[in-house]
C-alpha cells in the first residue's frame, strides 16, 4: 500500500497521531494539514487517492472545503468526518457526493474499512468477479455440450448475458477474452439447436416455446382480459438485446418493479420486416402475405415494409374478440417522442397504448453508415453503455415516467436483437437478391450448405415464396453474407458491425418484461 496517497485535514490533528502511525504501519503514506484552506492548497499541488476531511474546521468548514476540492478534482474521494450525527449535515455532506463519512471517536479498524471499501473495491470486486467466472467457466462448458431444450437455452443467456455485464465491470481483459470464446461457442450451439428444431416448432406448434407471432395472444391480451381499468402500455422498443434491457432496467427501478422478466424467441429472419410484423398480427410472414395481399409487403415489394402495423393489431384484437380504445404510435425521431410525452394525457383515455421506439434499431444501422458511432460503440460494452446513454435523456423515458405517476400497466418488449459480425460467408446470388447481410432470400443462390441455415421449401418456415425456385439462407453466430464482388472492399466495410436477421442467441432470444408502478 506504500503508493496510496491520503491527505488528512482537522484542526485537531495532533490528538489523531496514533491513527496516522497505524496508516503509516500498514504502508499508506499520510500528509496531515489543520485547515481546510491548506488542504485545498495541498489538492492543487499534489496528487492524492484520498482526502480525509474534519467536518468542524475554524476558518472553511468541512463542507466548504469539499465543494472546493471537487470543484478542483471531482474524481477524488473525500471521507468526511464528524463529531456530529446531525441529519442536515450528514444530508449535506452525502449531496456533495462524499465517498463516506465517519464519525468521531474514531477507530483504527473503521479508517481501514473505509479505506478498502474506497479505493480496493474495484480491485476487490474485480479479483470476486473473475473468481467466481472461473468457477462458472467448467460448468457452463459442461452445460454447452449437453442437449439443452428451448427453455435450458433461456436460462444458459441469461448466465451468460448476467456474465459479459460482470466481467465488463471487473475490466479483467484476459478474463473478457476467454467470456468472448464460450459466448461464441454457445452461439455455434445454439445455431445447431435451432437448426434441429426451428420448423418443427412450427410445425407443431403446442410444443414450441413463445415465438413472436404469439406474444401478443399469450402475454398482452391476458392483461387486457383481467377486468382491470387500469390502460396497458405495450412499449416495443426495436432491436433491444436482452443485455441493453438489463443496462436500462436501473434507470426504471425507482419508477416500475418488475412484475414477470421473461425471454421469448423472435421468428426467422430476426428482421424487423418479419418479425415485428408477426408481433402485431399473431401471423406467420407467409399468413400475413395470404391475408393481407395489400399491406404485405415482400423482399423486391417496392415501398415500406412496416406502414401497416396498426392494421395488423386492429385484426388481431378483433380475432382474439377485444372491442377496446385503443392507440397505435410509432417513434422515429426526438421530435416525434418530445410530441408524444407532450400529449400523453390523451394516451388515458385509451385501454391499450401500443409504442413502438426505433431508436436502437437506428443505433444499429447508423453505427454501420457513420464512422463517429463505430468510434463511440466498437464493442458490446460500448454498444450498451451508448444505448444506456441514450436511454436516461430519451423522450421515452419521460414517457415511461408519466406511465408510472398514471398508475398504468407497462409491457416493454422488442421484436427482435442484433449481434456484433465477425465472419464473412460467402453466397452468390442474382440482382433480386435481398441485401440483408445476416440472411438471404433468392433463387440460383450458390453457397456452401454446411456454413448456413437453409430453407429449400419457404411454406415450411410460414415464409412467402417469392418465386418458384426461393430459398431461404441464414447465418449463424457471427456469420454475414458477402458477395465475391469486391469481397475485401465489403468485408473491411461491415466486420464488426452490428446486424440482424439470422441466428445467434443475441437476435433470437429476447426480453419481454411486465411492469407494476412503485
Amino acid at each position: 500500500m506504500a503508493d496510496v496517497h491520503i491527505l488528512w485535514a482537522d484542526d485537531e490533528i495532533d490528538l489523531l497521531k496514533p491513527h496516522v502511525i497505524f496508516l503509516e504501519q500498514k504502508g499508506y503514506t499520510v500528509t496531515t494539514v489543520n485547515s481546510g484552506n491548506e488542504a485545498i492548497d495541498k489538492v492543487k499541488e499534489h496528487h492524492y487517492d484520498i482526502v480525509f476531511l474534519d467536518e468542524n474546521m475554524p476558518g472553511l468548514t468541512g463542507l466548504e472545503t469539499l465543494q472546493v476540492i471537487k470543484n478542483e478534482d471531482p474524481g477524488l474521494p473525500v471521507v468526511m468526518i464528524t463529531k456530529s450525527e446531525e441529519e442536515e449535515i450528514m444530508e449535506e455532506a452525502i449531496g456533495s457526493k462524499i465517498s463516506d463519512y465517519l464519525i468521531k471517536p474514531l477507530n483504527p479498524n473503521q479508517i481501514l474499512l473505509s479505506l478498502k471499501k474506497n479505493l480496493d473495491e474495484k480491485r476487490l470486486v474485480s479479483q470476486k468477479a473473475t473468481s467466481d467466472y472461473q468457477q462458472d467457466f467448467r460448468q457452463i462448458g459442461m452445460r454447452l455440450s449437453d442437449k439443452l431444450d428451448a427453455g435450458e437455452w433461456i436460462d444458459m443467456y441469461r448466465k451468460l448475458t448476467y456474465w459479459s455485464q460482470e466481467l465488463e465491470r471487473s475490466r479483467e481483459s484476459g478474463m473478457d477474452e476467454v467470456f468472448k470464446m464460450q459466448l461464441a461457442e454457445a452461439n455455434s450451439q445454439f445455431f445447431r439447436f435451432v437448426k434441429d428444431n426451428y420448423l418443427q416448432w412450427l410445425k407443431y406448434p403446442e410444443k414450441a416455446p413463445l415465438l413472436t407471432h404469439t406474444v401478443f395472444k399469450n402475454r398482452i391480451a391476458p392483461l387486457l382480459k383481467q377486468g382491470d381499468s387500469r390502460p396497458v402500455f405495450m412499449v416495443v422498443i426495436d432491436n433491444l438485446r436482452f443485455d441493453q434491457w438489463k443496462v436500462i432496467q436501473p434507470g426504471l427501478s425507482e419508477f416500475f418493479r418488475v412484475e414477470n422478466e421473461e425471454l421469448y424467441f423472435s421468428i426467422l429472419p430476426t428482421a424487423t420486416h418479419y418479425s415485428r410484423n408477426a408481433l402485431f398480427s399473431g401471423l406467420m410472414p407467409s399468413e400475413m402475405e395470404r391475408l393481407f395481399p395489400n399491406q404485405w409487403k415482400n423482399e423486391d415489394d417496392e415501398g415500406g415494409k412496416n406502414l401497416h402495423e396498426d392494421v395488423f393489431l386492429e385484426a388481431q384484437l378483433k380475432r382474439l374478440g377485444f372491442d377496446l380504445k385503443w392507440s397505435y404510435n410509432k417513434i422515429t425521431n426526438l421530435s416525434a417522442g418530445k410530441k408524444l410525452s407532450e400529449n400523453f394525457s390523451n394516451l388515458l383515455k385509451n385501454q391499450l397504448n401500443v409504442i413502438v421506439y426505433n431508436f436502437v434499431d437506428m443505433l444499429s444501422h447508423a453505427r454501420t453508415e457513420m464512422e463517429v458511432i463505430k468510434e463511440l460503440a466498437d464493442d458490446e460494452a460500448a454498444y450498451r453503455s451508448l444505448t444506456s446513454s441514450w436511454f436516461e435523456h430519451s423522450p421515452l423515458l419521460e414517457i415511461l415516467k408519466q406511465i408510472a405517476k398514471s398508475g398504468a400497466r407497462l409491457i416493454i418488449t422488442t421484436d427482435h436483437g442484433t449481434v456484433k459480425v465477425e465472419r464473412p460467408i460467402k453466397v452468390v446470388g442474382d440482382r433480386n437478391t435481398n441485401a440483408n447481410l445476416r440472411y438471404k432470400v433468392g433463387r440460383n443462390l450458390d453457397y456452401n450448405p454446411k456454413e448456413v441455415f437453409e430453407v429449400k421449401k419457404p411454406e415450411e418456415a410460414f415464409l412467402p415464396k417469392i418465386n418458384v425456385s426461393s430459398v431461404y439462407l441464414f447465418a449463424p453466430e457471427s456469420g454475414f453474407f458477402v458477395y465475391p464482388n469486391n469481397y475485401n472492399h465489403f468485408v473491411n466495410y461491415y466486420k464488426d458491425t452490428f446486424q440482424h436477421g439470422g441466428i445467434s442467441l443475441e437476435e433470437m432470444v429476447v426480453p419481454l418484461v411486465i411492469l407494476e408502478p412503485r
